[in-house]
């Protein structure tokens, strides 16, 4: 049992001398191995310090650089806040200056202007002192003749007194007339001014401006093939004898005639309409009812006249002069129909005569009378339509007033008499109401009559027609007169002269047609 239990005490002390010998040198390769990892951990924390080390350093250089661009960007602000601000004295110290510059300016203006002002008054006192002497020396000549006339006679100091009122009175009576004069002034021009505004208050018209087109409504659209015919007859031929131009387009049933004249629209209108009724539509027949379509506007033109005489009561009128007054129906100036015009001024011409106290019945002729050259004007070479009516009113037997008053209205002969101020002043009434005239149409007017003026002024036309509103001239030539190689060389020289003395937009077409009939009458 003891050698057992000493066996086993050797064991137990071998064994924990064994471990004490094995923990031993475990210790001492776990120490070895901690100390490797320990100088591993070591050069790691050195890099990573380094690292750190020199991040820290790039930050405090950013940081540094940052510092300095602020510092500078600072610097250069406050620089340039100081140079502005230097400079914004230097532009005061300026402006100083120059305000103490020009109040100095004004200073030595002033200065200089009393210095004038001491001469002048100097100068004026020195006048009135030479002055009083002077009405001293006045007051003793009145005093020596006060004593001239006590020692005459009481005829002659009466004389001599009457004479030195009378020599007063003279300067009174100039100053007193001058003010009376312009009295007068004043109270005929306000008069005047009171009778054209109840003139104008009494004579109210309405103002339409005339177009260029008049629309024929058709009994249907299958009207429109008869209307232009065969190969376009029909429409050619009518479109020749009236001188306008026939439109038909998509229009649902109506026909647009388009034309300047008013009096070749109007032909057209009534022809249209009378050939749509009967329902023969054929060259022939357009021929015939033109013809009758002009019969029936000259009635009219008489009807016109003698209606607007006597709305105006004006009776003993020539009959040539009744005409020419419903001509102008058919005529317009500036857009404004011309007899509604005339009538219009022959009103305020009444009221105005009545207003100032001549004879109403002369005056409201020379209204009505005062455009009756526009009418025959363009077929007259000499002279205005003022001038050309008052020859027509003389050669018809009007006054020699009315006459006066027509031909003098534009001031193109002197205005001696009052009719004739009248007669400009209302015709000045009627052309200024708002929407009474239309320039631009007068001017669009009068550029057609002068292309057809120039077509008419070549030998062997027979008529002409300005259509498609002045974009063609068509020249209607007599056979006779006129061959075939004439009317092309005509029609060259036609455009020749359109260009040499007219202005337009865009061009013209110039036609020129000759046309020979051959008419036998079967017995």
């Amino acid at each position: 049992m003891e050698v057992n239990t000493l066996g086993q005490a050797f064991i137990f002390v071998f064994a924990a001398i064994v471990c004490v010998i094995v923990g031993f040198f475990l210790n001492r390769l776990l120490g070895r191995q901690r100390l490797d990892q320990a100088h591993k951990d070591a050069g790691g924390i050195r890099e990573l310090a380094q690292r750190e080390a020199q991040a820290i350093r790039k930050e405090a250089e950013l940081q540094a650089k940052d510092l300095l661009l602020k510092m500078r960007q600072d610097f250069e602000k406050e620089t340039k806040e100081r140079r502005e601000e230097l400079s914004g004295m230097e532009k005061r110290v300026l402006q100083r200056e120059e305000n103490l510059d020009k109040r100095v300016d004004l200073l030595e203006k002033k200065e200089k202007d009393m210095s004038m002002r001491l001469e002048a008054l100097a100068r004026n006192e020195a006048g009135f002192k030479q002055r009083d002497e002077e009405l001293t020396k006045v007051l003793a000549q009145e005093k020596e003749r006060l004593y001239t006339i006590a020692n005459l006679s009481p005829q002659d100091a009466r004389q001599i007194l009457l004479a030195r009122l009378e020599e007063e009175l003279l300067n009174e009576k100039a100053v007193r007339l001058r003010h009376i004069n312009e009295e007068i002034k004043e109270t005929s021009e306000k008069k005047a001014r009171e009778i054209i505004s109840t003139a104008i208050q009494r004579c109210a018209s309405d103002h339409t401006a005339e177009t260029t087109i008049s629309v024929v409504p058709l009994p249907s659209d299958e009207m429109k093939g008869r209307i232009i015919g065969r190969e376009g007859r029909n429409i050619r031929t009518l479109e020749q004898a009236t001188g306008v131009d026939i439109i038909i387009d998509d229009t649902p049933e109506a026909v647009t005639i388009s034309g300047f004249d008013m009096m070749r629209r109007e032909i057209a209108r009534i022809a249209l309409e009378q050939l749509i009724a009967d329902g023969r539509i054929h060259p022939g027949r357009i021929e015939e009812v033109v013809e009758k379509a002009k019969a029936e506007i000259e009635k009219k033109i008489k009807e016109e006249g003698e209606r607007a005489a006597l709305e105006l009561g004006i009776h003993g009128m020539h009959p040539e002069l009744i005409k020419l007054v419903g001509r102008l129906r058919y005529r317009t100036s500036f857009g404004q129909n011309g007899l509604n015009h005339s009538i219009e001024v022959a009103k305020l011409m009444g009221i105005m005569a009545h207003q100032i106290g001549v004879d109403v019945k002369t005056a409201k002729r020379a209204g009505l009378l005062h455009d009756i050259g526009k009418v025959v004007s363009s077929d007259v070479e000499e002279g205005t339509h003022a001038i050309v009516g008052a020859r027509l009113a003389r050669k018809y037997g009007e006054s020699e007033d009315v006459a006066y008053a027509v031909e003098s209205h534009h001031g193109e002969v002197e205005m001696n008499t009052v009719y004739g101020i009248l007669v400009s002043a209302a015709d000045a009434i009627s052309a200024s109401r708002p929407g009474a005239r239309a320039e631009s149409m007068e001017t669009y007017v009068k550029r057609l009559e002068n292309l057809e003026k120039i077509s008419n002024s070549f030998k062997g036309v027979e008529k002409s027609y300005a259509l498609q509103a002045g974009r063609e001239i068509r020249v209607v030539v007599m056979p006779e007169k006129v061959n075939d190689d004439e009317a092309v060389v005509m029609a060259r020289d036609i455009r020749k002269k359109i260009e040499e003395e007219m202005e337009y937009p865009g061009h013209i077409k110039v036609m020129v047609v000759r046309e020979i009939r051959a008419v036998e009458y079967a017995k």
